[in-house]
């Protein structure tokens, strides 16, 4: 007999929610998802059809009490996030959290805090980009040395052009385009280049098609620097209107050579040649191009808690990712360096 599963309640089952639901529930070895909770009849109902009968779950406190859950899947919207991992960890369970962990500063030192109380539970955020395969290829290479002593990432989150603009209805809760898109490659590039901590930043942006984003301080490209300690430094650019699809991609320089992550965006290995040229077709969105990393993620959670070990983006981690994203969005707004 091995180690008895762990047995997960995922909160939350929109479009990210229902994808985690089923790596879960079918793909991941040593779990179980026992328990699923949401506010809407519809995704409930959803659940039922599609998972192998958990309980289910209108109340998020209801599914705490369930004694036969010892970890939460929180992919709940950000303004909720902070307190409800602070109410998981009070109930003894294990939290997997989807960033951010909060967009308030002084909330992620609350739940921080709150962990520290209870060093014997697992508390993750999902940067689920240390968890892609050609990430990890690239991090283990940078750590064998491969392109020297790295001092620079060039780092960008493009999502495809929303005609319908769905961000800009979300634009009031979403932080705007650093703290919602540019945490993932913040997070990236601080853990590429050793974990340095920020000095300085400087922001700018603008609205190219989404003028709903003026009201809120938004704009649907920005671009950002991060100096370092130590020498090193990030560039940062967010889109929210690429026509081609999702293009997110990270490059690592270092003083011996450099590294490229996902430098084009394919889809697959097909590619296309006719009258306009030769040409691949590009992931559509983060769901199709991080399929993997989603999957990983899920199972390296499991096998941290099993083993008591960290894995994946600490709260501190996500604390640091928060405070520079947060400094870039004061940036924009002032139009000066922020220092830190």
């Amino acid at each position: 007999m091995g180690p008895r599963p762990l047995r997960i309640g995922v909160v939350g089952l929109g479009r990210l929610g229902k994808r985690h639901a089923e790596n879960l529930a079918y793909r991941v070895s040593g779990a179980a998802l026992v328990a699923a909770c949401s506010p809407l009849d519809e995704e409930r109902a959803w659940a039922r059809e599609a998972l192998p009968a958990p309980r289910l779950y209108d109340d998020y406190h209801a599914l705490l009490d369930d004694r036969e859950v010892d970890a939460v899947w929180l992919v709940t919207p950000s303004a909720l996030h902070a307190q409800q991992i602070i109410d998981a960890l009070r109930a003894g369970k294990h939290v997997f959290c989807e960033k951010p962990l909060s967009l308030d500063l002084a909330e992620c030192e609350r739940v921080i805090a709150e962990a520290q109380r209870r060093p014997q539970l697992q508390a993750t955020i999902g940067f689920m980009r240390r968890f892609d395969p050609s990430y990890r290829d690239a991090f283990d290479k940078i750590e064998a040395g491969a392109i020297g002593r790295p001092f620079m990432v060039r780092s960008q989150t493009c999502d495809q052009n929303d005609p319908e603009g769905f961000f800009v209805r979300f634009a009031p809760t979403s932080g705007g385009i650093f703290l919602d898109c540019t945490v993932h490659d913040i997070d990236v590039a601080r853990w590429l280049l050793g974990m340095p901590k920020a000095k300085r930043v400087y922001a700018s942006g603008v609205v190219a098609l989404h003028e709903g984003l003026r009201e809120f301080g938004d704009v649907d490209n920005g671009v950002a620097i991060c100096e370092f300690e130590g020498g090193r430094l990030a560039m940062f650019y967010a889109s929210r209107t690429l026509a081609h699809g999702n293009d997110t991609g990270s490059e690592v320089i270092g003083t011996a050579g450099a590294l490229y992550v996902g430098r084009n965006p394919r889809r697959n290995r097909v590619e296309i040649a006719d009258a306009s040229g030769i040409r691949n077709e590009c992931t559509p969105t983060f769901f199709d191009r991080f399929e993997d990393a989603f999957l990983c993620e899920a199972q390296a959670f499991v096998a941290a808690v099993n083993e008591a070990r960290q894995s994946g983006a600490t709260l501190a981690d996500a604390l640091e990712a928060t405070r520079i994203g947060y400094a870039l969005r004061e940036s924009l707004a002032s139009g000066r360096a922020v220092d830190l």
